[in-house]
């Protein structure tokens, strides 16, 4: 009999091994009762700060005939429990003569790939970038002021802009094929309690050889990756694909899924021009704040700040700034500032941090939506054009040397010019600026409305020595490459598969993984694997 129950209590520094006697006496019985039990979920509850404690909800097979099941129905949040499985469609019959192709080895793209190389369609995936190996060098290298790499960077490259993006692996979605991605990421040296955890959370230094792991799986099973090799163009005729033009040669394909990620934005422009359907998007842009992470454990846990089965305290806020929301985003707690960047001569900003999460700092993106409305143009890549106007500016804003423009946050709110050197967790340092000089008025208006409505709501910790930086504005893509809902693919031109957040879909590593899962679900349920052609 398999049972789940609900809220199960332990206190700070309590250990897990604890749960099965807790259990045991919530059925009002012995531990050796249990057959097998498993955490289904662990959160942390600190809405008050006189009682701090974490709450887990778990999955528990009972011995033959321990209690009757009647009694068992009549307890307290425990319930009968029949888990959702995973479903995986037999291969279509249709024959297909060339392996799909893969366009981006981000999240969406890997996974994809993952699915159908345990299907036998044997994958290839093209990646403008580098190996994840010679990537990390890169991105290294330019945080050390070097110079700029435009195809290996913080957004290009194995893994894609996920691979330094710190690993959260929230997501609004539930149900068995989100689990069965935080179960490949498991496998592939992730930590097992992620599958569980409430805000699961790998680490930016973890991701390199998560990604890593799960390439070398999906070669294992008979996939390909290509690294440095840019889809130039599609070969398009009679409403299907035929092929993809690279910097590496012709490749036939009658199947490619489109994983490109939200800043390939000389892709979108190709796809533009060949007709591909493209709409613009409502997106978000904003700033990142910055704040000494001890004022945060503070705000959220009170006299239980520095408790060491807590760690460094996260937050999520949002208030109506005049006509529209003012939230937080990507919240890194003991984390750094880093460049999004991919264009030369542009600027914007994002957030990571470590599995360790022991960075003095706390910071997270700021952002309001902007819609395709107010940009001026119907151009499907008006947003993007948007975008690069407020990039340029902080750019030149950072003296042309990638430095951060930095602000206080009061000073911003003061109309003040901040003076001397600001603190910050960015690597290239800042350049104390106006940020009014490059962020657009929805988003001065809103931060100079909703600023301090947040900082009430933390009791004055959220703007106590906290500075802005950015602009924020790689949150989301801009642009949507339409598909059809039923087939996925992209209406009137059979065999291309817009996915993952470049297409629009997604907004995360885990809603990102879950849409390339589905479109790989498509492709199998359609075509022959190849191992059976």
């Amino acid at each position: 009999m398999s049972l789940r129950i609900a809220n199960i209590r332990l206190e700070l520094g309590e250990p897990e091994e604890s749960l099965p006697d807790k259990i045991a006496s919530r059925l009002g019985m012995e531990a050796d009762a249990l057959a097998s039990w498993r955490i289904l979920r662990k959160s942390l509850d600190a809405r008050n700060h006189d009682d701090i404690h974490f709450s887990y909800s778990a999955e528990v097979q009972l011995a033959e005939q321990a209690v009757e099941p009647s009694i068992v129905e009549a307890l307290p949040e425990i319930e009968p429990y029949l888990p959702e499985s995973f479903d995986w469609p037999e291969p279509g019959g249709r024959p297909l003569p060339n392996r799909p192709v893969i366009v981006g080895s981000g999240p969406a793209g890997l996974f994809a790939g993952y699915l159908l190389a345990q299907s036998g369609y044997r994958p290839l995936i093209l990646e403008r970038g580098k190996a994840v190996k010679e990537r990390v060098a890169d991105v290294r290298q330019f945080d050390d002021n070097g110079p700029l790499d435009p195809e290996s960077n913080y957004l290009f490259g194995e893994g894609g802009a996920g691979t330094f993006s710190d690993g959260k692996l929230t997501s609004r979605g539930t149900g068995p094929d989100v689990r069965r991605v935080l179960e490949i990421l498991a496998e592939c040296h992730g930590k097992s309690s992620i599958v569980y955890e409430h805000r699961p959370h790998l680490g930016s230094n973890r991701l390199p050889l998560i990604v890593r792991t799960l390439r070398r799986k999906i070669e294992e099973m008979g996939g390909e990756v290509r690294f440095s090799c840019l889809v130039e163009d599609l070969d398009l005729a009679d409403g299907r694909l035929r092929g993809l033009f690279t910097s590496s040669g012709y490749i036939e394909a009658e199947v490619a899924i489109l994983a490109i990620g939200h800043s390939a934005r000389d892709t979108y422009g190709m796809l533009l021009r060949r007709g591909v359907p493209i709409a613009a998007k409502a997106f978000q842009l904003g700033v990142r704040i910055e704040q000494p992470q001890a004022s945060i454990d503070e705000a959220r846990y009170g006299p239980f700040a520095g408790h060491p089965a807590l760690g460094a305290a996260d937050y999520s806020a949002s208030v109506r700034a005049g006509r529209r929301d003012l939230f937080t985003f990507c919240m890194c707690a003991g984390g750094h500032v880093m460049p999004s960047v991919s264009d030369p001569g542009y600027f914007c900003t994002n957030g990571m941090s470590e599995s360790r999460h022991d960075s003095p700092f706390a910071n997270s993106g700021l952002v309001v939506t902007i819609n395709p409305e107010e940009l001026g143009s119907t151009h499907p890549l008006a947003g993007i054009h948007y975008q690069q106007r407020f990039e340029r500016l902080a750019y030149l804003a950072g003296e042309r040397t990638y430095a951060a423009p930095l602000q206080w946050a009061r000073d911003f709110l003061g109309g003040r010019v901040s003076r001397g050197n600001l603190p910050t967790s960015y690597r290239r340092g800042g350049r104390a600026i106006d940020l009014r000089l490059f962020l657009p008025d929805p988003v001065v208006d809103a931060l100079g409305q909703g600023l301090r409505l947040i900082d009430r709501k933390f009791g004055g910790h959220f703007l106590r020595d906290a500075t802005l930086t950015g602009p924020e504005s790689r949150g989301s893509s801009p642009v949507r490459v339409l598909r059809d809902p039923a087939t996925r693919e992209s209406p009137g031109l059979a065999g291309l598969y817009p996915c993952g957040e470049g297409a629009g879909y997604a907004g995360g590593i885990v809603s990102a993984a879950v849409d390339g899962l589905r479109t790989a679900r498509s492709i199998v349920s359609t075509y022959a694997s190849l191992s059976r052609s």
